[in-house]
């Protein structure tokens, strides 16, 4: 079983209306098979026969329909209360899902709302950074500094804040003005060990939008894979564009959950 180190993503979910049509939906994109959820109204997908996310049905019509990022940790009871004394809001408080672990949900102080996982049978990810699997994933907020000090203080991320990613097509809107990358506790922080990062939600974004995760896969083909999207009946929140680390898109699927594609420098021809 993969081991994951404190405080890493190690697991990704989708909140859906239908969850027969995600799975046809991703099926088609990134050629995830599925497998049924023991009588739950779930799926877990499988890249290549490895385990990459999961797809869910809403249980409740008010819950949003998006991607849902989860950080391992050890010790989820001392994790939760670090979120409480960093001013975090803790949503969802930990429940045991089966043999296979410990979950929670929370809010750091900007409102982004993320997962935490304690594993037990299951570690989380079989696959990552490889075509049709997780690589990335970054908060999007209107307070950056209050939420760099929860993250901080909460997972001992390293913050490297860099100038804005060059591009074209419109990737200042998407990116925002201000990026910071997050490095584990221990590393060297700089791109070389970032797991992620902050991003803030400028005046393009309509004011009412809330802090959120936006969760990134890796593709061989950023432009087929923009183009599948639609034929499939998604939608191009944000065309392909060039940025220091490959070529990325935003998409929405067909029922208009996020997610980011990016085709890695070294794929790019």
């Amino acid at each position: 079983m993969a081991v994951f180190a404190q405080s890493a993503p190690c697991w990704v979910d989708v909140q859906l209306s239908d969850l027969e049509a995600g799975k046809r939906f991703y099926g088609g994109l990134f050629g995830w098979t599925f497998r049924a959820g023991d009588g739950m109204p779930f799926a877990d997908a499988f890249s290549d026969g490895k385990l990459v996310a999961a797809l869910a049905a809403k249980q409740d019509g008010r819950m949003p329909t998006a991607w849902g990022v989860y950080f391992a940790t050890d010790d989820i009871l001392a994790t939760v209360a670090g979120i409480r004394e960093a001013g975090g809001q803790v949503i969802t408080e930990p429940v045991r899902a089966g043999r296979a672990g410990v979950l929670a949900q929370a809010a750091d102080p900007g409102g982004g709302v993320f997962g935490l996982w304690q594993a037990g049978d299951r570690a989380g990810f079989e696959k990552q950074n490889e075509p049709g699997s997780f690589c990335w994933t970054e908060v999007y907020t209107r307070q950056p500094e209050r939420v760099d000090a929860f993250y901080e203080e909460v997972f001992g991320f390293q913050g490297t804040a860099l100038d804005e990613p060059e591009g074209g097509g419109g990737d200042s809107d998407v990116l925002g003005t201000d990026f910071r990358m997050w490095s584990p506790a221990g590393s060297d922080p700089g791109p070389g060990t970032a797991i992620g990062g902050r991003s803030v939600i400028t005046d393009a974004f309509p004011e009412m939008m809330p802090s959120y995760f936006l969760n990134y896969f890796a593709v061989a083909d950023c432009v087929r894979t923009v183009e599948t999207a639609t034929r499939l009946g998604g939608r191009i929140s944000a065309p392909p564009f060039d940025i220091p680390y490959g070529r990325m898109a935003v998409l929405q699927d067909d029922q208009g959950a996020a997610f980011a594609v990016l085709q890695p420098t070294e794929l790019l021809p």
